[in-house]
């Protein structure tokens, strides 16, 4: 069968690399793709939101599989648009993408549903949200309504602070339209884990849980990104928290959407945060997450090419989804500058190096390809995951291949998983 996946980061990459090692697929096409995807992939010169050319390009070629990975065409009705000519695609259509395309939605519907997360207020004017902050216990956080490609979060210590963050979303723009509505909600203490799940509307399947790094610098400061690094599984998603969530947030999102007349078929991501008082939602997204996509799909046993179709088909409870017993870590390497400006054109070295070594990926996210040299394009570069039976095994695995690799003003955090293994951190 022939597969056209759509987007071109570090979350295409691993999925593009674990669709290839299916019997059943004999083509793959990316688009836009990127350099590293490029050696899997025929990459097509297609913007991931041009929905109108994508859904030709997959006619014309008689693409068997469209897979939709980015939030943007996800929200705009890319698999609407797929399906509408006879095409089969994995994704949410656009009425249950807007789970994730609008904060002030899925908090609504959290409330609506009795699905655990933080007290919080929506706001169209910037004059009553500057009101409401003036009166609101610190920190808290403000969120744009809508996509901000996982840069619209800001946890705000200060008055000073909130009102900076209102004013950039909501007058200065800095996210377009998504900031023309805010979410401002309480703060709540305690770690992330992020839960994708594969849901066919009827079953829930959660993959191995993972722990994701926004922040920019080690120890969790500097501004958020949108993703520095991850590891999995996470030892503090115990069973009996698991079981919880499973019966609190997973199965209740997916009966509310479904109430709601919006059934959900793809990847549902829960970020979670495991409060004093229990797991809470934090955001909810509409597909694969990036980077917990690069530490996730190396644990699959399980053929994806079946899981999606079971997904598509509504049969995913005929299916059983197998996971190796193994820990990943994933590193971001991004360019000087990043979240904020960058420069790109830096020529990559070291990378033949390090696929040489065994049990470690490189997933590239904004790279290119010219007279068999990578060179950066974007700010996060590359994803270095590298794989063991201990956590700590693979972090040191996945630091030596990130020492082999250089570009000019290249950073990465050096601290990744190391709150798993060295608690308190």
């Amino acid at each position: 069968m022939k597969v056209l996946v759509v987007g071109g980061g570090g979350r295409e990459h691993a999925l593009v690399w674990k669709i290839s090692k299916s019997p059943k697929v004999s083509k793959i096409y990316c688009a836009p793709g990127n350099g590293g995807i490029a050696q899997l992939a025929e990459c097509v010169n297609i913007r991931p939101t041009d929905i109108e050319s994508m859904t030709a390009f997959a006619l014309q070629n008689n693409i068997d599989l469209v897979v939709v990975a980015p939030d943007d065409p996800l929200a705009m009705g890319m698999v609407d648009a797929m399906q509408a000519k006879g095409i089969r695609a994995f994704g949410p259509d656009a009425k249950a993408a807007q789970i994730e395309a609008s904060k002030a939605f899925a908090k609504q519907l959290m409330k609506k549903y009795g699905i655990p997360t933080a007290k919080y207020e929506i706001f169209e004017n910037f004059e009553y949200a500057v009101e409401h902050i003036k009166n609101h216990s610190y920190p808290l956080v403000v969120k744009a309504d809508g996509l901000a490609l996982g840069k619209g979060v800001s946890i705000c210590f200060t008055f000073h602070e909130a009102y900076s963050a209102l004013e950039n979303i909501m007058k200065n723009k800095i996210f377009g339209e998504a900031g023309s509505k805010v979410v401002i909600e309480e703060f709540l203490e305690g770690q992330e884990v992020s839960i994708l799940a594969f849901t066919d509307g009827k079953t829930v399947i959660p993959m191995i849980s993972s722990q994701d790094h926004k922040r920019a610098f080690d120890n969790d400061k500097g501004p958020n990104t949108g993703g520095m690094g991850t590891f999995a599984p996470s030892p503090i998603y115990t069973e009996q928290i698991a079981s919880y969530c499973m019966d609190r947030i997973f199965i209740p999102t997916m009966n509310a959407m479904n109430a709601e007349g919006r059934k959900f078929k793809g990847v549902l991501y829960f970020g979670l945060i495991l409060a004093a008082d229990g797991p809470k939602v934090l955001e909810y997204n509409a597909r694969f997450g990036d980077p917990e996509t690069q530490v996730v799909l190396p644990a699959l046993k399980t053929d994806i090419i079946d899981i999606f179709n079971a997904v598509i088909d509504e049969k995913l409870d005929e299916i059983n989804v197998e996971w190796d017993n193994i820990c990943s870590v994933c590193v971001i390497i991004a360019s000087g500058g990043y979240p904020g400006k960058y420069e790109t054109g830096k020529a990559i070295s070291g990378l033949d190096e390090v696929h040489a070594m065994k049990d470690v990926y490189v997933f590239h996210a904004g790279t290119r390809k010219e007279d068999n040299l990578f060179y950066t394009s974007g700010g996060r570069v590359l994803g270095v995951t590298a794989c063991s039976r201990t956590l700590k095994e693979a972090i040191e695995k996945c630091y030596n291949a990130c020492s082999i690799i250089r570009f000019e003003n290249m950073h990465y955090r050096t601290d990744i998983g190391c709150k798993a293994i060295k608690p308190g951190l």
